[in-house]
């Protein structure tokens, strides 16, 4: 049984107004622009300024905070006998999954019901799309039936701002090709929050297949509008090419990469030295077959994260993956399963970032907007 590492700091307390307390919708109308202590309005203001969800590269580091903030709220709810409040009573949102997912999935219909509004799923195989209905046709239909928030993954990178532009529901990306998976960055992020007291300044070391991870992408994004120092370390072949060593004729990307301020270095050991956390990231078995990697048993040797290899980051650093992971192969199971490990947290966590989502997103159309 995996060991869940215990957070060093505490979720906030719940206070008036916000959906973590009983009186959520009640202070919600009243006051729509009230804000939370001496912190800026939630959200830009409880009104709901933001439509989408689709990547974290338009997203403010003050808004990444107030969703981090409401994620707080959200675990107070989690962790009651009776884990359900009616704040989205009344709204739909529909998930629309074009590829598997188990902790993705789960976790939006979890939130959602939590939250007390309808949940419908919706499989690509299940669909009309099986007799060959279009993407575009497809969520037309389902708009129809008044959904308030679509959640879409789909293969193809790009599809769901395809999607966006076309429908009024909200929209939120849950994974896109190998583009972007801004959900699972969120929840990242809160998880290093909330052992680490803080983001900014600290160094997060990220190890594995950057090119075809849309995770690492988010995070990444994430992580630098946050203040993080990121470090990569990967097989060339596993790396986009703005990230390979020498693509610029340096190791650190310049102004004008798509990511700004990340260094890349060619040894694990180096990526892992003072780091304060390790994030592995899953060697998607299928790229074998298109010759980015000789042998999975080479990767582990180069790349794979050991306990030896764990002890050159700080003492008592996060051990983080994304999930599922391939234990042996970018991780071994002794270290998957140790203390420093806080991956199982990470899936609790995204049921609490995705009720903070959700619920963003429902307070445009909540208060008439």
């Amino acid at each position: 049984m995996a060991r869940t590492r215990t957070a060093t700091s505490s979720p906030e307390r719940s206070v008036e107004g916000h959906p973590g307390s009983d009186s959520s919708i009640t202070t919600a109308r009243q006051s729509p622009d009230s804000t939370r202590g001496s912190q800026p309005p939630m959200f830009g203001g409880l009104s709901g300024s933001r439509r989408h969800v689709l990547d974290l590269d338009d997203f403010s580091r003050e808004e990444i905070e107030h969703i981090l903030q409401s994620a707080d709220g959200m675990n107070e709810v989690l962790s009651r006998d009776v884990r359900k409040t009616p704040t989205l009573r009344g709204k739909t949102i529909l998930t629309l999954f074009y590829e598997n997912s188990t902790r993705t999935r789960v976790s939006f219909e979890q939130a959602g019901k939590v939250l007390g509004a309808d949940v419908i799923n919706v499989t690509a195989s299940a669909s009309s799309v099986a007799k060959g209905e279009s993407l575009l046709n497809t969520v037309r239909t389902l708009e129809a039936m008044k959904i308030d928030v679509l959640v879409i993954r789909h293969p193809h990178s790009g599809a769901p701002y395809f999607v966006a532009s076309h429908i009024e529901a909200g929209v939120v990306n849950a994974g896109d090709g190998t583009h972007a998976h801004p959900t699972q960055s969120l929840l990242d992020l809160y998880t290093m929050r909330r052992h680490l007291g803080g983001i900014a300044g600290r160094k997060v070391a990220i190890i594995g297949d950057l090119h075809f991870s849309r995770v690492a992408r988010s995070d990444v994004w994430g992580l630098r509008k946050m203040g993080a120092e990121v470090v990569v370390c990967g097989p060339p072949t596993l790396l986009p090419y703005g990230l390979r060593p020498g693509t610029n004729g340096d190791t650190r990307q310049t102004e004008n990469s798509t990511f700004t301020g990340v260094r890349v270095v060619d040894r694990v050991e180096e990526a892992l030295e003072g780091a304060d956390v390790v994030m592995a990231l899953r060697i998607q078995r299928e790229r074998q077959d298109s010759g980015n990697l000789p042998d999975l048993r080479e990767y582990s040797r180069l790349y794979g994260i050991t306990a030896d290899r764990l002890a050159i980051a700080n003492s008592g650093a996060l051990l983080m993956h994304p999930g599922p992971m391939n234990e042996g192969i970018e991780i071994s199971s002794d270290v998957a399963h140790g203390a420093q490990a806080v991956i199982e947290e990470q899936v609790s966590n995204g049921v609490a970032i995705r009720m903070a989502v959700l619920y963003m997103l429902c307070a445009r159309s909540r208060n008439g907007e």
